[in-house]
């Protein structure tokens, strides 16, 4: 079983490659660390036979993906309990989560899984891994790309960052809320969203961090990081 350290760097890369070619750089940004940090510990990876590195990319060997997927199956199984169990704020979790993702032994993973009734998204709406290492696809495209008088429906918040969680959680926008886009500014300028019976105007930079499907619901408020 991989170290803490190498399980954090596998679910990094993972992550990345969900986002296109995984390169040192990445990583370092990533996990806060400095390139020779990142150069040591991709060394080890590989010599574990859990990374390959083509033209100085990264990429994950099958058992690496394999060993990426359980860690994140932890990660976000921990996340969820986190929120539904104990009523941590979805903003807060993250950490605390990769604190428990190592602890986690198979057995109380599968104990934790079923007491909270097998959930397919962690609380940010991303897919949580099966046992059998596959991954439900998920569809939608970022919110800033919806047009005037669409209706869609949150499917999942790109970025973990615990500032723009908490200020989703104010405007009452988590995974599975309808949105209501009234208009779209020109020149990359705001959109003007309907949430319940409020409106709000979101920036690009936050709409394009916010994943979306089309719905056909009225929008509506959800709770905090709400089971889907």
């Amino acid at each position: 079983m991989p170290s803490a350290t190498l399980e954090e760097y596998l679910e990094a890369i993972y992550k990345a490659a969900e986002r296109g070619e995984v390169r040192p750089s990445h990583l370092a940004e990533a996990l806060g660390v400095s390139a020779p940090t990142v150069t040591a510990t991709l060394g080890r990876l590989k010599a574990a036979g859990l990374i390959e590195r083509p033209g100085g990319g990264v990429i994950l060997t099958p058992d690496g993906r394999q060993a990426a997927l359980d860690i994140v199956r932890r990660h976000r199984l921990a996340e969820r309990f986190l929120v539904d169990a104990l009523g941590l704020p979805w903003d807060e979790v993250h950490d605390e989560a990769c604190q428990l993702e190592h602890a986690l032994s198979p057995r109380v993973q599968e104990a934790l899984e079923t007491f909270l009734e097998n959930p397919a998204v962690c609380p940010h709406g991303h897919p949580i891994p099966r046992a059998d290492g596959t991954v439900a696809a998920q569809v939608g495209a970022p919110l800033c790309e919806s047009g005037s008088g669409a209706t869609v429906e949150i499917v999942r918040v790109e970025d973990e960052d615990g500032e723009l969680l908490a200020y989703l959680a104010s405007l009452g926008m988590f995974p599975g809320t309808a949105v209501r886009v009234c208009d779209v500014a020109p020149f990359k300028g705001p959109l003007l969203v309907e949430v319940g019976d409020a409106r709000y105007a979101l920036g690009r930079d936050v709409a394009e961090k916010i994943v979306v499907s089309q719905s056909t619901q009225p929008s509506r408020r959800r709770k905090r990081g709400s089971r889907t």
